[in-house]
Formats: C-alpha cells, structure tokens, sequence
C-alpha cells in the first residue's frame, strides 16, 4: 500500500464529506420550502414527511465511514468504471456519476458475490479500514479477482471488523455481509423466507439489513403498508436501535409482540398451567365458537313502522339472510354490518315498491330500527365482554370448549373469582393474546406490507396467529434457532410454526457458520446442542480465535467473589462485559462486584453503554458481549422444562472470552475445568 494512493483516498473521502454536507443542507432547504408548494393537506403532510425524514438520515453520520467498499470494473456491463459502496449514496450532482453508490443498488450486489471462481467482471474490489475515535481511513485491501487466487481467502480488514471488540448497542455489518447472508438480504418482498440460524451467524442482522433493503427497493409500496419488526423483549430492541438509522431508515415500527397487542394495563397474573392452556391453538376454537355462538336464528319476523306503513320481514327471510352471511366467513362485525345492509334494502325494495321516496334520513332511521332488533340475533361485542363472558362462566366455558380442551383445561382458566364487570378485569399477558384474537375475530387488524420476527421460535402458536393476522396480504422474514426456544411453548419444528405464522409453503434456510461466537464457545454450545430435542445443524465458527475458562468455586458462598475476581480479569481487555446467571441468582452477584467498586448495570438501566451489565439468563437472548462470566450452569439449566435451552443461550453469548464459574458438578459433555 502506497502513502500516495491513500493520499489519493484520503481526499476522495474529503470530497464526499463535502458533498454530503451539501445534500445535508439542500435537504434542509428543502424542508422549509417544501411547506409552502404542496397542493392540498394530504400531499402537504407526505412531503413534509418525507423531506424530513430525508434530512434525518443525512444528518445521522455526516463525519463517518463516507463508503467501506471499491469495485473496479473490466469487462461486461460497467466495463472500465468505478463504484464506491457505501451506507448510503452521495451525490455528485445533476447527470453526474455518483460519489458513492447505496450497498442496496443492484450493482452494489457484485461487492458482496463476486469471488475468484466467478469475478462478475471485477478486477479489482478494495476494502478499506476505519478508526473509530476519531473516524479516520487508516488503510485499504485490494483483492484483484481477475488473477483467480484462493477462493477460500479471507479478508484481513473483514476478519478484523468481526472480531473487533465492541461496547454499546448493536452496529450494521453492511461492510461485512457474507454472501450467503446477501442472498438473504435481497430476496424478493413477495416471498417469505424462515432463517434458522445458529448462535452468531448474523441472522438478527441479516434481518435488519433486508428491512432497510427492502424499504430501498421497494420504497412507495413499503411506504403505504409498511414494515414492522418484532422482538423479544425490550432490551434487544434497545440494543439493535441503532443498526436502521445507520443505514439510512428512520421510519421503521420495531416494537415486542406483548406491545403491538396491548389494550390496556395488564394486572393479572396466570399460573404456568393456565398460560400454557390459553397460548394454545386449540383457544382459537374455543373463541370463535364463544363469539359466532351468540349469533342465534331468528324466531320472530321484524316490523318496522314507516309513518302508515308498517314494513314487514318475516323470519324465514331474516334467517336465509343471517345464515347467508354466516357462510362468508366475514369478521364477526363486518358480518353484523353486512346482516343490517342486506335487511335495510329488503326494507327498500318494499317501500320503493309502494312507490315510497328514499332517501339518506330515511335510509338512517331504517338503519336504527334494524339494528334494534338485530342486537337480539347478532349482538354487537368487544374483545373483553367477550372474553370475560367465557372465562367468567363455567357453563358458557365449558360450551364453547366441549371437545377442545379437558375438563381440567377449562379449570385452569376459569377465574376463580370474577369480576364484576370485564371493566374492572385484571388482564393477564395471556389474556392479551386471546383478546387479540377476538378483536380480529371482530374486525381484521392493521396489515403491514413485511413483517419480521426475530426470535420466533419462542412465539406461542396464538402469539403467531396474532402476526399472521397483521402480514396476512404481506410477507413475513421469519428468524430464529430452534436450539434457543426457552418458552414452555417453544417451537420444535419450523413447518408447524409457519403455518400458525399463515406461511406454511415459506422457504426455510439454515445459516450455520458463526462469524461472531468464536470457536472455543462453538465447541462447547455443539456439545449441549446434542443434549438439546431438536433437529438443526451444528454451527461452525469462522473464528479459530476465543478463549473458554472453567473454574470451580469452593462452594455456593463462594461464587459472587469469584465473579468479581473474572470481572476484574476482564476489564484488562477491551470491549462489554456481561455476567449472566439464573434470575433469582443476579442480585447477591451485582452486590458483590458493586462491593468490589465494580459498577453493573441491570439490563434495563442504559445497559446498551455500560462496559460490565449484570444479565438474568431469561433476558439474555439476542445480545452479545465480548467477555461473558457465566455463573453456576446447573441452577440455569434447572430452571423449568427448557432450562438446558436457556443454557445453551447463555453459553453463545460470548464473541471473544468465555469465563464459567460453578460450585455444583457440571455435566458429563462440559469440558473439564482448566
């Protein structure tokens, strides 16, 4: 590498800068005169919007990384040109060639594919290399494709931008991205696709990166329907908070299942039989017969009186138009509607036939006497009446789930007490869920355009019902690893799970090979993988690196003090620390690394910027450190039915060093201690 070559870079950065500061500033411009051209109120507020939302991307890293990547084209389509990739593009002007092109660009895909075996027409790809404090270009890798060479080559600066040690919330890996992983990213938004992905394989990121892809190639259609993203609790969306605006997306809903389906306050609590009983699909059953049960055959004919006239329709004619209705299959509500629109114009035709006028007053005040008397052959409802009527009630439980669930499931989600009301209902977090799926009984959700799951594996099947009842017109990136499903309901098999997710024809793809769990940490989490009742591949590590320590405490006492000696340990290397144990077990373990002058933070208290967090093993998935001290294995895997998969959880979420402390014996597969 030449001082004058990357002279020549250095300033090819600097007129990137410039100009993206000259597009940061049209942007603004833009905003402030983009108030006063738009036509009407509508175009006014998606203008504003969008300029906006433009001038806050282009605001979020002006000084950073201006591009990661170079491709120096020889033959095909862009013979004798040069692109520069980058996080997002910049602008050289008016009719020019820009300075830096989008990762997501379709030719940005060659810096991701190309190889040795098949060089797409590239000569030479550069990688450059970056400081972090201060961002500063420091070097560059040529990779000359033309030549052929070793297809099984590794990138020093890829190599390095894996490995490298990091504090805080989760970073982009769009200067890293395999191509198996770009394979992924690019696929198409009509198709849905399920990743099953070994511990560090990147597929939270993969997901991530195929959101802000999809939103770039796809923008107008996404912009109408949208794109959520769910995660498993809050603070894995607190950690990956910060990979869509570095890529240029800011407009991105990322929330948690419990959240998109919260109606209220929930003050309830259910037992573990109880919860299991209502995340069950067989609940579905139970409530849609509870609901439709309430839609009864009319027995009376229905006179409604019109000044002299009275209008008559008799009850055969009701029932043939209810049982018709009920055929369809429409949500309960709109089904009401459709029942009270086709009465109202049987009314119609009889006055229209008498000669009568008809007009929006007449059509109205039809309306309310219809819906009189429909309110006794198709009640209106909500969600809560509904659901309090049937867990309130043992007869009308005990109705709707005669041969669905056990006398002794029914007993599990009776109340014992109810309320007087299901105003003052104490709602569990199951309880939710069913609401949620009498709400979309009643009328369909909000859809979204993709949805995205990560995690999904521990989603319950009525929990999936809930997201396929949001991506029912959209597709779905479905990520997870069987191997990490800790919920009592956790799925064992990726089809079944896909058809509660409404996509049972999706395709399913494993990733397999770890770019961030270190090979150390790989061995071991294999060895439990085969303790594990679930059929997926063993991961391999990209890494030879990463040091595993196995320590035996001189007894449960003595734990604490060793976590705070292997803390000390760590803190003489770069980069997040985390100490993981079983809940109940975290918090004699903080007080005594905060006795030692060490500081932890719990993991909702700005975890995402502390160099040493203090993890329960139940809130550990998804997040990743570089040095875990991992307390006491068998208290965690004695923690209820899935506890060696929460183990397993906690073992791979190490990307460098690996501390295990424990006083009681570890089982046969675990390596012996050092």
């Amino acid at each position: 590498m030449t001082g004058t070559e990357l002279d020549r870079e250095r300033a090819y950065l600097a007129e990137c800068r410039a100009a993206m500061r000259r597009m940061l500033e049209d942007a603004r411009l833009n905003v402030v005169v983009g108030e006063h051209v738009a036509g009407d109120r509508y175009s006014a507020e998606r203008l504003g919007r969008h300029l906006k939302s433009l001038a806050k991307q282009l605001g979020e890293e002006p000084d950073g990384p201006a591009f990661f990547g170079r491709l120096d084209f020889g033959t095909g389509e862009h013979a004798g040109r040069r692109y520069y990739i980058g996080r997002r593009h910049v602008s050289a002007g008016t009719g020019r060639q820009p300075m830096v092109i989008d990762w997501r660009a379709p030719v940005s895909r060659v810096f991701y594919r190309a190889g040795a075996r098949d060089p797409q027409g590239v000569t030479v790809r550069r990688r450059f290399g970056w400081s972090r404090e201060p961002v500063a270009l420091t070097g560059f890798e040529d990779e000359h494709l033309g030549r052929g060479g070793d297809p099984g080559a590794t990138s020093r600066i890829v190599a390095a931008e894996i490995e490298r040690p990091r504090v805080g919330p989760m970073r982009d890996i769009v200067a890293t991205i395999q191509p198996e992983q770009d394979e992924l990213v690019r696929a198409g938004l009509d198709g849905s696709i399920c990743v099953q992905g070994a511990p560090g394989t990147g597929k939270t990121a993969v997901g991530l990166h195929r959101a802000a892809y999809l939103l770039y190639t796809h923008r107008q259609r996404l912009e109408r329907t949208g794109v959520l993203i769910l995660g498993p609790n809050q603070a894995f969306l607190g950690y990956i908070s910060a990979v869509l605006p570095a890529l240029g997306e800011v407009d991105v809903e990322q929330t948690t299942v419990e959240r998109l389906l919260a109606r209220g306050p929930l003050r309830g609590a259910d037992s573990e039989e109880a919860a299991g009983v209502k995340h069950d699909a067989r609940m579905a059953a139970v409530l849609r017969r509870a609901l439709y049960g309430r839609v009864t055959a009319p027995v009376e004919p229905l006179v409604v009186p019109d000044g002299s006239y009275r209008w008559r329709v008799y009850e055969e004619e009701l029932r043939d138009i209810v049982a018709g209705v009920l055929r369809e299959e429409s949500p309960y509500g709109v089904g009401r509607e459709r029942a009270l629109s086709r009465i109202v114009s049987v009314l119609r035709r009889q006055a229209e036939a008498r000669g009568r006028m008809i007009d929006a007053a007449w059509t109205r005040r039809m309306g309310r006497a219809v819906a009189a008397h429909l309110d006794a052959v198709w009640p209106a409802a909500q969600p809560e009446e509904v659901l309090a009527g049937l867990l309130g009630d043992p007869e009308a439980l005990a109705g709707a789930a005669e041969g669905i669930l056990t006398p002794r499931e029914q007993s599990a989600i009776l109340w014992a007490r109810p309320p007087r009301s299901f105003r003052s209902a104490r709602w569990s977090a199951a309880d939710a869920v069913l609401l949620d799926e009498v709400a979309g009984l009643l009328e369909r959700p909000r859809g979204y355009g993709h949805v995205i799951v990560d995690e999904a594996q521990d989603l319950s099947p009525m929990q999936c019902r809930a997201v396929a009842r949001r991506s029912e017109h959209g597709s779905v990136t479905v990520l997870g690893d069987l191997a990490q499903g800790t919920a009592p309901w956790a799925a064992r098999d990726w089809r079944d799970h896909l058809g509660h997710l409404g996509k049972p024809d999706a395709e399913l793809i494993a990733l397999t090979t770890g770019y961030r769990v270190p090979a150390a940490v790989v061995e071991v989490a294999n060895r439990l993988l085969a303790e594990l009742a679930v059929d997926v591949p063993a991961t391999r590590s990209f890494r030879a690196d990463g040091r595993l320590r196995v320590r035996r405490a001189a007894g449960h006492g003595a734990l604490p003090a060793a976590a705070a000696d292997a803390v000390r340990d760590a803190l003489g290397y770069e980069g997040s620390i985390a100490v993981i144990a079983a809940d109940g077990a975290l918090d004699p373990l903080t007080a005594e690394l905060r006795a030692a002058g060490i500081e932890a933070a719990g993991i909702g208290d700005g975890a995402a910027a502390a160099r040493v967090t203090a993890v329960p093993a139940s809130l550990a998935k998804g997040l990743e450190y570089d040095h875990v001290v991992l307390v006491e294995p068998a208290e965690i895997a004695g923690t209820g039915a899935r506890g060696l998969n929460r183990l397993y959880v906690a073992l791979t979420r190490a990307v460098s060093r690996l501390d295990v402390l424990h006083a009681r014996p570890l089982p046969d597969w675990f390596p012996p201690p050092a």
